[in-house]
């Protein structure tokens, strides 16, 4: 008889880890965004910089079937407040999300990573 090759689930050692993921953002923004200074002409590349850069760092974890999305956000820092959020549809046994922080004197970054099992 023929084995079964389909998964239904992810093994509990392959699942998203967002503290791993977090870790992960974390580095990606203080590597990029250290010393720097907020352009806006800058902003939009350096956005699509971080996350492409933290889309390659999960894709090399061993989490198969895995769809990431991440979103980074950069804005002047004005010393006003921003608050930012989201709404999943999702499965709570395999997907999940983490996000980090990064602000110096002249600018502020929000990055969000989501992880989507695909069945």
């Amino acid at each position: 008889m023929a084995e079964k090759t389909y998964q239904i689930k992810p093994h509990f050692r392959k699942k998203f880890k967002p503290l791993e993921v977090k870790q992960i953002i974390e580095e990606v923004l203080t590597e990029k965004l250290q010393g720097e200074k907020y352009h806006v002409d800058k902003a939009a590349r350096a956005a699509k910089e971080i996350t492409d850069s933290v889309k390659t760092k999960l894709k090399e974890r061993d989490w198969d079937r895995y769809k990431y999305v991440v979103q980074c956000v950069i804005g002047e820092q004005r010393g006003e407040g921003v608050k930012m959020g989201s709404r999943c549809y999702w499965d709570q046994d395999t997907d999940n999300s983490a996000s980090a922080t990064f602000s110096n004197d002249s600018l502020f970054c929000a990055c969000v990573a989501f992880g989507v099992y695909l069945y």
